[in-house]
Protein backbone atom coordinates (compact mmCIF):
# COMPACT_ATOMS: atom_id res chain seq x y z
CA UNK A 1 0.00 0.00 0.00
CA UNK A 2 1.21 3.83 -0.73
CA UNK A 3 2.12 5.55 2.16
CA UNK A 4 1.16 9.52 1.93
CA UNK A 5 1.60 12.73 4.00
CA UNK A 6 1.66 11.69 7.98
CA UNK A 7 1.98 7.72 6.84
CA UNK A 8 4.93 8.55 6.32
CA UNK A 9 7.21 7.29 9.46
CA UNK A 10 10.33 7.81 9.16
CA UNK A 11 12.78 10.27 9.58
CA UNK A 12 14.22 11.55 6.48
CA UNK A 13 13.27 11.29 2.89
CA UNK A 14 14.95 11.87 -0.43
CA UNK A 15 12.24 14.28 -1.67
CA UNK A 16 11.48 15.11 -5.57
CA UNK A 17 9.17 17.93 -6.39
CA UNK A 18 6.18 18.29 -8.44
CA UNK A 19 7.83 19.44 -11.62
CA UNK A 20 10.53 16.11 -10.90
CA UNK A 21 13.72 18.38 -9.68
CA UNK A 22 15.19 16.51 -6.88
CA UNK A 23 15.49 18.23 -3.62
CA UNK A 24 18.02 15.77 -1.94
CA UNK A 25 17.18 14.52 1.67
CA UNK A 26 15.08 16.48 3.53
CA UNK A 27 14.07 15.77 7.29
CA UNK A 28 10.31 13.53 6.45
CA UNK A 29 8.27 17.30 8.39
CA UNK A 30 9.94 20.03 6.25
CA UNK A 31 9.24 17.66 2.98
CA UNK A 32 5.55 17.68 4.21
CA UNK A 33 5.05 21.00 4.81
CA UNK A 34 6.61 21.98 1.44
CA UNK A 35 3.59 19.90 -0.26
CA UNK A 36 1.25 21.20 1.85
CA UNK A 37 2.73 24.50 1.14
CA UNK A 38 1.44 23.82 -2.65
CA UNK A 39 -1.95 21.93 -1.63
CA UNK A 40 -0.48 19.01 -3.16
CA UNK A 41 0.61 15.16 -1.47
CA UNK A 42 3.72 14.15 0.01
CA UNK A 43 3.71 10.15 -1.85
CA UNK A 44 5.87 7.31 -1.13
CA UNK A 45 7.21 6.25 -4.40
CA UNK A 46 10.47 3.93 -3.71
CA UNK A 47 9.46 2.35 -0.16
CA UNK A 48 13.09 0.13 -0.16
CA UNK A 49 14.97 2.82 -0.74
CA UNK A 50 17.24 4.01 1.77
CA UNK A 51 16.75 6.36 2.38
CA UNK A 52 12.59 6.53 1.27
CA UNK A 53 12.27 8.59 -1.43
CA UNK A 54 8.88 10.74 -2.04
CA UNK A 55 7.53 12.52 -4.70
CA UNK A 56 5.53 15.44 -4.44
CA UNK A 57 2.01 15.38 -6.11
CA UNK A 58 -1.62 15.30 -6.40
CA UNK A 59 -2.31 12.08 -4.86
CA UNK A 60 -6.11 11.74 -6.07
CA UNK A 61 -4.37 12.60 -10.18
CA UNK A 62 -1.68 9.73 -9.41
CA UNK A 63 -4.29 7.03 -8.27
CA UNK A 64 -6.67 8.31 -11.47
CA UNK A 65 -3.89 7.41 -13.79
CA UNK A 66 -2.30 4.32 -11.91
CA UNK A 67 -6.06 2.74 -12.16
CA UNK A 68 -6.40 3.89 -15.93
CA UNK A 69 -2.65 2.09 -16.94
CA UNK A 70 -3.87 -0.93 -15.10
CA UNK A 71 -7.22 -1.13 -17.35
CA UNK A 72 -5.51 -0.62 -20.55
CA UNK A 73 -2.64 -3.58 -19.26
CA UNK A 74 -5.66 -5.96 -18.84
CA UNK A 75 -7.50 -4.75 -22.31
CA UNK A 76 -4.46 -5.82 -23.99
CA UNK A 77 -4.07 -9.13 -21.89
CA UNK A 78 -5.57 -11.56 -24.36
CA UNK A 79 -8.14 -13.30 -21.97
CA UNK A 80 -8.75 -16.90 -21.99
CA UNK A 81 -12.29 -18.12 -23.29
CA UNK A 82 -13.95 -21.41 -23.58
CA UNK A 83 -17.00 -21.84 -25.85
CA UNK A 84 -18.81 -25.29 -25.20
CA UNK A 85 -20.11 -27.17 -28.21
CA UNK A 86 -22.48 -30.54 -27.41
CA UNK A 87 -22.84 -33.01 -29.29
CA UNK A 88 -24.82 -36.31 -29.80
CA UNK A 89 -23.98 -39.40 -31.25
CA UNK A 90 -26.62 -39.62 -33.72
CA UNK A 91 -25.86 -36.30 -35.07
CA UNK A 92 -26.84 -35.73 -38.81
CA UNK A 93 -24.23 -34.37 -41.73
CA UNK A 94 -26.08 -31.15 -41.73
CA UNK A 95 -25.44 -30.46 -37.96
CA UNK A 96 -22.27 -31.68 -37.77
CA UNK A 97 -21.04 -29.44 -40.33
CA UNK A 98 -22.59 -26.31 -38.40
CA UNK A 99 -21.16 -27.08 -35.15
CA UNK A 100 -18.06 -27.71 -37.23
CA UNK A 101 -18.52 -24.11 -38.89
CA UNK A 102 -18.97 -22.25 -35.40
CA UNK A 103 -15.82 -23.90 -33.79
CA UNK A 104 -13.51 -22.75 -36.70
CA UNK A 105 -15.30 -19.11 -35.83
CA UNK A 106 -14.46 -19.82 -32.15
CA UNK A 107 -11.08 -20.59 -32.46
CA UNK A 108 -9.89 -18.57 -35.04
CA UNK A 109 -11.01 -15.70 -32.07
CA UNK A 110 -8.52 -16.89 -29.92
CA UNK A 111 -11.33 -18.92 -27.87
CA UNK A 112 -10.98 -22.48 -26.45
CA UNK A 113 -13.71 -24.72 -27.94
CA UNK A 114 -14.94 -27.93 -25.23
CA UNK A 115 -16.41 -30.74 -26.90
CA UNK A 116 -19.00 -32.76 -24.88
CA UNK A 117 -21.06 -35.78 -26.28
CA UNK A 118 -23.53 -37.16 -24.01
CA UNK A 119 -24.38 -40.58 -24.18
CA UNK A 120 -27.86 -41.85 -23.61
CA UNK A 121 -29.45 -45.13 -22.65
CA UNK A 122 -28.41 -47.80 -25.03
CA UNK A 123 -25.78 -45.52 -26.75
CA UNK A 124 -23.28 -45.87 -23.66
CA UNK A 125 -23.00 -49.44 -24.91
CA UNK A 126 -21.56 -47.92 -27.75
CA UNK A 127 -19.75 -45.33 -27.18
CA UNK A 128 -16.71 -46.42 -29.59
CA UNK A 129 -19.23 -44.71 -32.08
CA UNK A 130 -19.06 -41.19 -29.88
CA UNK A 131 -15.19 -41.57 -30.11
CA UNK A 132 -15.19 -41.85 -33.01
CA UNK A 133 -17.48 -38.65 -33.81
CA UNK A 134 -15.20 -36.79 -30.93
CA UNK A 135 -12.00 -38.23 -33.59
CA UNK A 136 -13.29 -36.89 -36.40
CA UNK A 137 -14.54 -33.54 -35.45
CA UNK A 138 -10.50 -33.25 -33.27
CA UNK A 139 -9.00 -33.68 -36.84
CA UNK A 140 -11.25 -32.06 -39.32
CA UNK A 141 -9.81 -28.64 -37.02
CA UNK A 142 -6.00 -29.52 -37.18
CA UNK A 143 -5.76 -26.87 -39.40
CA UNK A 144 -6.73 -24.49 -36.68
CA UNK A 145 -6.82 -26.17 -33.01
CA UNK A 146 -4.00 -28.17 -31.26
CA UNK A 147 -5.62 -30.85 -28.69
CA UNK A 148 -5.61 -30.08 -25.44
CA UNK A 149 -7.30 -32.64 -23.99
CA UNK A 150 -8.05 -35.33 -26.06
CA UNK A 151 -11.42 -37.38 -26.36
CA UNK A 152 -11.76 -38.91 -22.94
CA UNK A 153 -14.63 -40.94 -21.60
CA UNK A 154 -16.14 -39.36 -18.11
CA UNK A 155 -19.40 -40.51 -16.32
CA UNK A 156 -21.84 -40.63 -19.29
CA UNK A 157 -19.75 -37.91 -21.44
CA UNK A 158 -17.03 -37.87 -23.57
CA UNK A 159 -14.86 -34.53 -23.14
CA UNK A 160 -12.07 -32.86 -25.49
CA UNK A 161 -10.83 -29.85 -25.02
CA UNK A 162 -9.52 -27.58 -28.56
CA UNK A 163 -7.31 -24.99 -28.19
CA UNK A 164 -6.14 -22.44 -30.80
CA UNK A 165 -3.12 -22.31 -32.88
CA UNK A 166 -0.99 -19.46 -31.62
CA UNK A 167 0.89 -17.37 -33.57
CA UNK A 168 0.08 -19.47 -36.72
CA UNK A 169 1.66 -17.29 -40.12
CA UNK A 170 -1.07 -15.91 -42.92
CA UNK A 171 -0.49 -17.74 -45.65
CA UNK A 172 0.90 -15.24 -48.14
CA UNK A 173 0.54 -15.11 -52.14
CA UNK A 174 3.45 -16.51 -53.86
CA UNK A 175 5.26 -13.97 -56.07
CA UNK A 176 6.46 -14.77 -59.50
CA UNK A 177 9.79 -14.86 -60.43
CA UNK A 178 11.66 -13.46 -63.67
CA UNK A 179 10.97 -16.44 -65.55
CA UNK A 180 7.22 -16.60 -65.03
CA UNK A 181 6.85 -12.87 -65.66
CA UNK A 182 8.83 -13.24 -69.55
CA UNK A 183 6.39 -16.03 -70.06
CA UNK A 184 3.70 -13.68 -69.79
CA UNK A 185 4.59 -10.35 -71.27
CA UNK A 186 5.50 -12.80 -74.36
CA UNK A 187 2.34 -14.45 -73.95
CA UNK A 188 0.75 -11.10 -74.10
CA UNK A 189 2.41 -10.04 -76.86
CA UNK A 190 1.54 -13.05 -79.21
CA UNK A 191 -2.01 -12.10 -78.52
CA UNK A 192 -2.08 -8.56 -79.36
CA UNK A 193 -0.16 -9.58 -83.05
CA UNK A 194 -2.91 -12.21 -83.39
CA UNK A 195 -5.25 -10.14 -83.15
CA UNK A 196 -3.73 -6.67 -85.07
CA UNK A 197 -3.52 -9.84 -87.93
CA UNK A 198 -6.93 -10.41 -87.77
CA UNK A 199 -8.26 -7.12 -87.98
CA UNK A 200 -7.29 -6.40 -91.95
CA UNK A 201 -8.91 -9.91 -92.79
CA UNK A 202 -12.18 -8.93 -91.56
CA UNK A 203 -12.20 -5.56 -93.10
CA UNK A 204 -11.70 -7.49 -96.59
CA UNK A 205 -14.63 -9.72 -96.10
CA UNK A 206 -17.19 -9.14 -98.74
CA UNK A 207 -20.97 -9.40 -97.74
CA UNK A 208 -23.18 -12.05 -100.18
CA UNK A 209 -24.62 -10.08 -103.55
CA UNK A 210 -28.28 -9.95 -103.81
CA UNK A 211 -30.28 -12.50 -106.03
CA UNK A 212 -30.25 -11.07 -109.42
CA UNK A 213 -33.27 -13.38 -110.47
CA UNK A 214 -35.26 -13.10 -107.58
CA UNK A 215 -39.57 -13.52 -108.41
CA UNK A 216 -40.54 -9.76 -108.93
CA UNK A 217 -43.34 -8.67 -106.95
CA UNK A 218 -46.72 -9.20 -108.86
CA UNK A 219 -48.63 -5.54 -109.77
CA UNK A 220 -51.49 -4.48 -108.68
CA UNK A 221 -55.12 -4.98 -110.88
CA UNK A 222 -55.92 -1.87 -112.80
CA UNK A 223 -58.99 -0.39 -112.65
Amino acid sequence: MTRINHRIRVREVRTIDADGKQLGVLPTREALALARKQNLDLVEVAATAKPPVCKIMDYGKFRYEQTKKTKEARKNQTATRVKEIKFHANIDEHDYQTKLKKAQDFLSGAVKVKCNLLLRGRERAHSDIGMALMQRFMNDLTDVAIAEMRPKMIGRSIHMMLGPIVGKPKSEKPERNEAQEAEVSESAEAGSEAGTRSGPAALNYRQPRALTNAPKRPSAPSE
